[in-house]
């Protein structure tokens, strides 16, 4: 039975996607993002035991060199993903695609659907292919909130059951995308095309840095032109609320304008990204 290590379920969103959504997060990320908000999610935990200790309540112990769970005693308190220097959470769930849909079921009169996010949902493609064919038995929509990844033109059985991919775009200059993510932008802007041919490009989001005029126009120029009036766009302002204090220091400690973001959203539109919008 596939398993995939979930970090947390979320019964509620109104923010991943359209509607009222169940939002489900997994362990491991192919990037690492200066700015990522949730960088506990981007390792497997390497059971160095040093959160161990540094529980309030023991719901951490060290049993045959594994970190161990108890997610009954755990009060969140983050205290184990402030101490972790390895970008990870003991705080993970292996669940096969029958427990996370126990858990749908129980929000299923109250959501339209689900979304998978991260870290990276689309590091466990096997795994989504499966659950989304059981969320579609429940009438309710999947979507997937990815990096772009994953070479979705790979994966037909994947798209064919999931009804669309809200793609991050984070830059479209090699140098700031280098400087951003390390990680190449090509697979990102080819799935861009794809999915927009493909008829499931759900949402584009691009986050605005203040004081990054020419790495931000560029970005938002491309996908405008790119993806026209036929999906929304969502120009996001970069907030360093969550952003690890190291990160912060290289990339800044000012959230990003409203102005200067609904600039940008200008831009998008008279390009023809009509559906352009600040958050």
């Amino acid at each position: 039975m596939k398993r995939a290590p979930v970090n947390r379920i979320i019964p509620f969103s109104n923010v991943d996607g359209p509607g009222n959504r169940t939002s489900i997060f997994f362990q491991g990320c192919t990037f690492h993002c200066l700015f990522c908000h949730n960088p506990e999610t981007i390792h497997l935990c390497n059971n160095c035991g040093k959160c161990v200790g540094t529980c309030p309540v023991s719901a951490l112990s060290m049993e045959d060199g594994k970190v161990i769970w108890d997610m009954n005693r755990c009060v969140t308190c983050d205290a184990c993903i402030k101490t972790c220097e390895n970008f990870a959470s003991p705080r993970v769930r292996w669940m096969s695609v029958p427990e996370v849909m126990g858990e749908i079921r129980r929000t299923a009169p109250y959501i339209g659907g689900i979304t998978t996010s991260g870290g990276e949902c689309t590091i466990y493609h096997e795994f989504l292919t499966e659950l989304y064919a059981e969320v579609q038995k429940l009438g309710l929509t999947a979507l997937i909130d990815s990096n772009g990844s994953l070479d979705f033109s790979r994966h037909p059985e994947l798209l064919a059951v999931a009804d669309g991919v809200m793609l991050d775009v984070k830059a479209v200059t090699p140098e700031w995308n280098d400087y951003l993510i390390s990680h190449s932008r090509d697979l990102v802007l080819k799935n861009l095309d794809y999915l927009l041919a493909a008829g499931k490009l759900q949402e584009v989001r691009t986050i605005i840095f203040p004081d990054r005029e020419e790495e931000n126009a560029a970005t938002v120029r491309y996908v405008a032109e790119h993806i026209k009036d036929k999906c929304p766009y969502k120009i996001i302002r970069y907030r360093p609320f969550g952003v690890r204090e190291h990160e912060q220091d290289i990339l800044g400690h000012m959230t990003t304008e409203e102005e200067e973001a609904e600039r940008f959203a200008n831009l998008a539109r008279n390009l023809g990204a009509t559906r352009a919008f600040v958050v």
